[in-house]
């Protein structure tokens, strides 16, 4: 019971970060896309609570961006939920969700050889799966959309790979790897708490 009560606490505390760290993140742009830097929590979740509650996390991220997009404090959300609001849902919460479900995978399925490295490696996965499936569902779910608004004399491919992604990409991977020794610190401090 101790143990149930210790996972909402920590899933509830985690799920308020995302929150606020997505409200704010929704006014921090590098290119047309807000950066994610609550892929963190989600990824402390996935590893601390587990695989679920990473995914859960993910799904509160991805309702905050699509919020977001259905306000108008985040334009370029907004521009493709108005033009595909199913396809733009899919992704948001798809995207967001995955992060979190294979982040904790990776260190579940790691975390028994060294768990260090599971922590990096979860914590490197979710950017790239987030990322992986933006790309994915800007290319074959709202293409249209993308080249009639934001893509102009370059490709779509190049528009979501380098103008989207890329700098994006590559902020929230840095971010993330930087902070897995704080995580893997957590991590620990946590397994103690609950074994005491």
């Amino acid at each position: 019971m101790t143990k149930t009560i210790l996972k909402l606490t920590e899933l509830a505390l985690l799920t308020a970060i995302v929150i606020v760290l997505q409200l704010l993140g929704n006014f921090i742009h590098i290119g047309p896309t807000s950066i994610s830097l609550v892929l963190i929590p989600i990824v402390l979740g996935a590893i601390v609570i587990s695989p679920l509650g990473g995914a859960f996390l993910g799904l509160v991220f991805g309702l905050i961006v699509i919020w977001g997009g259905v306000s108008g404090t985040d334009p370029f959300t907004n521009i493709l939920f108005a033009a595909h609001p199913v396809f733009t849902t899919l992704i948001c919460l798809g995207k967001g969700a995955l992060a979190g479900l294979g982040a904790g995978y990776v260190y579940k399925l790691l975390k028994g050889k060294n768990e260090f490295l599971a922590c990096v490696l979860a914590a490197a996965s979710a950017p790239i799966i987030n990322t992986g499936l933006f790309i994915l569902g800007g290319l074959f779910l709202v293409s249209d959309t993308l080249n009639a608004n934001f893509v102009g004399e370059s490709t779509l491919v190049y528009f979501l790979i380098i103008g989207c992604a890329g700098l994006n990409f590559i902020a929230e991977f840095i971010v993330n790897i930087i902070v897995s020794p704080a995580i893997h610190t957590t991590v620990n401090a946590v397994k103690k708490r609950i074994q005491n």
